[in-house]
Parts: structure tokens; sequence; C-alpha cells
């Protein structure tokens, strides 16, 4: 049996990747749909200097120019890292069928971490989650950017 699973988040961690080269913090996002690769992207906040440039909130716009369609609801989308308040709310807007993430984030997560913004009644869509899908590799990237991060503050004088 194939794990898509891995298989995906794999590509999100290669996006992820990307992000730490260039410095910014290293989540990654691809959007899925019926078993094709539509979008791909990684978080540019730092060097668009826009608050909103996170890897899914730029996933959600390619895939949708990709199909031509606001509407994902036939799309899943693997991230890195639980999505933070706004891109939760953003994959509500979209209607992706269904999250996965990797790494919980303890400061900022809005799917099981800060907030349960999914267990909130009243929105008209509840994307499915699957939570800590190859965890220790996202967070593994995360912790050495963060701590790379420190090290270099420590140097400048």
């Amino acid at each position: 049996m194939v794990d898509t699973g891995n298989k995906y988040m794999k590509i999100a961690l290669k996006e992820a990747q990307k992000a730490f080269d260039k410095g910014e913090v290293p989540v990654g996002a691809v959007v899925v749909m019926n078993g094709i690769v539509i979008a791909k992207a990684h978080n540019l906040k730092t060097s668009a200097r826009q608050a909103t440039h996170h890897a899914e909130i730029l996933a959600i716009q390619k895939a949708s120019k990709k199909i031509n369609d606001w509407r994902l609801d036939q799309c899943e989308m693997y991230v890195t890292l639980e999505p933070c308040p706004m891109c939760a709310g953003a994959l509500i807007q979209a209607r992706i069928k269904r999250i996965i993430f990797g790494a919980y984030d303890p400061k900022g997560g809005s799917v099981v971490s800060c907030q349960r913004m999914y267990d909130v009644k009243g929105y008209n869509h509840y994307p499915e989650v699957s939570e800590g899908i190859m965890k220790e590799e996202c967070s593994n990237l995360l912790t050495t950017f963060f701590k790379k991060m420190r090290d270099n503050s420590k140097k400048q004088p």
C-alpha cells in the first residue's frame, strides 16, 4: 500500500526548505486535487514584506488560479505547520476538503493547539483534519531554523 500522505508532505517539506534557504520561516504547503499536485508554495512573508504571504495563502491563490475557481472543495492541503488563525480561516473560505499538517504550533496554531477554529459552531464549511503527519521532520526543520536565527543574532554586535 502506498502512503500518499507522506508523499505529499515530503513535497511540502521541500517547499519549506526553499523558505528556509531564503531566511523565511520554513513552512511549505501543497494543494492536491484527485491525487495530482495543483499548487505548491512556501512562506514569503519576510522577503515580500507582506503579513499575508503565508504558504497556505499563496498555495490557495495558485490552486484557485489553476482550476479557475475559488472553491477548492475537491482539494486537500498538506502543510508542514499547523495553520494560524488567518490561514485556518482562509481554508474555510476556500472550502478545502481536508487539511493535513505536520508540526503543531503551540504559539499560534488554530486547528488544535491555541484554539480549535473548526470546532466553532456557525461556519458554513468544516474541513476534515489529519494532524501530526511527518511531525518530527516538520518540527526539526523549524527547530533548526530558529536555532540558526538565534545563533546568528548572538554573533552580531
